[in-house]
């Protein structure tokens, strides 16, 4: 089964960031970035059909990655990085939201980590 494959834009701290994402399947939507290996890991789109504001989790991602959550009118209203093995990570504020990116910190995404969460947090 090919893996679909997008680019995105969106807007942060005004400045459009453009970035290559694989979209979620269904199935996809339940592991996420789940027993991947960090340095192979690929960013992720979750697309929803109706807004929504689900906890994520990240039991079984053995490395930290961001979250990107973007609403119906494609704007971001949250980003935050997520550590290994957290129970319940919400979107800042409850907002609903259509779209989540999860970014692996790897080195393919230094760059647009350090810009979304600083180099500092990059760890």
């Amino acid at each position: 089964m090919k893996k679909k494959q997008k680019k995105i834009f969106f807007n942060y701290k005004k400045k459009k960031i453009s970035l290559d994402v694989r979209i979620c399947s269904f199935f996809e939507k339940f592991s996420g970035l789940m027993f991947k290996r960090r340095q192979n890991a690929e960013a992720l789109l979750f697309e929803f059909k109706n807004p929504s504001n689900i906890k994520i989790h990240s039991f079984f991602v053995f490395f930290p990655f961001v979250a990107v959550w973007i609403d119906e009118k494609g704007k971001v209203i949250g980003v935050k990085k997520v550590k290994p093995f957290r129970i319940s990570v919400s979107v800042p504020e409850n907002k609903n939201f259509e779209r989540l990116i999860e970014i692996p910190l790897n080195s393919k995404y230094s760059g647009i980590v350090t810009f979304l969460v600083g180099r500092e947090r990059f760890k």
